[in-house]
């Protein structure tokens, strides 16, 4: 099996969130998809099978099966246009159907995706109050516009607001405590943000129920965020960049469209590098 490595949500031609891309005649059975993407060791790998005029999907961290990655299907998107696949693809998923678009010209690759439906729900107080114990925060250090909340598009993110940068370049935590944490609570990752700007987020994305300590960039979160502050009637509803990944060493920038939101669904966008 073929394994294209590229990083998605790319700074330039630095930062991005690697991904294994593995397109196959049919897709193979969830064990050897498992093993592969065990091996690869990156955040997630998609594999994707044609049937018809659509994309079959499936997308593996190193330790589980993910119901939808943004930064996955951004490297897919990017490859498909690469191989000449170009256009609107749609790719159908485990529980869900979403469509990419990719790019690749002289300026390099880049590509969009039309996330699953996005929306939000207050976030329990006892959850939030186990979240900032897990991360050695206080609630005084929550922002106080953004109240705290799971936010869904694709797979589930708690949403917690921090008052500066500052706090949220010291985000640490216990990887296993993490990842029990999450898997017990239904979390994929939990979604630190800080508002610098109403179209400028800053975010750290802890990654734990996949094995991975933190993502650099996560365009499933960044749908979510999308949703969620759709719900919060928040005032900049054109488009807003979300940088991660600056305390990786791996500096990213996620696109988000929050215009309208048909049937709640979210654009991100973002480049696309290849890894050698």
């Amino acid at each position: 099996m073929n394994i294209e490595r590229l990083a998605a949500f790319c700074n330039g031609d630095r930062g991005g969130n690697p991904a294994g891309v593995a397109i196959c005649a049919s897709l193979p059975d969830s064990e050897e998809m498992q093993a592969v993407a065990a091996k690869v060791g990156y955040s997630e790998t998609v594999f994707a099978a044609p049937t018809g005029k659509h994309w079959r999907v499936r997308y593996f961290s190193p330790e589980i099966e993910i119901p939808f990655c943004g930064h996955a299907t951004i490297a897919l998107g990017a490859l498909l246009a690469a191989r000449r696949c170009g256009g609107v693809q749609k790719l159908v998923l485990n529980d869900a159907e979403v469509c990419v678009e990719g790019f690749c010209d002289g300026n390099g690759m880049a590509a969009a995706l039309q996330s699953p439906a996005a929306n939000s729900r207050p976030a329990a107080t006892e959850l939030v109050t186990q979240t900032l114990r897990l991360f050695g925060y206080q609630e005084s250090d929550l922002d106080a516009r953004f109240p705290p909340a799971r936010a869904w598009a694709g797979n589930e993110h708690l949403v917690l607001a921090l008052r500066t940068r500052a706090l949220l370049s010291r985000m640490s935590y216990d990887l296993d405590a993490g990842r029990a944490f999450m898997l017990r609570a239904g979390l994929t990752t939990v979604s630190f943000i800080v508002c610098e700007t109403p179209q400028l987020f800053h975010a750290r994305n802890p990654f734990a129920s996949g094995g991975v300590y933190e993502d650099p960039a996560t365009g499933s979160a960044a749908a979510a965020l999308a949703g969620y502050l759709n719900d919060v009637a928040w005032p900049s509803m054109g488009t807003i960049e979300i940088l991660q990944g600056e305390d990786m060493g791996m500096p990213s920038r996620i696109g988000v469209e929050m215009r309208d939101l048909p049937n709640r669904s979210v654009r991100v966008f973002g480049r696309v590098r290849p890894l050698s």
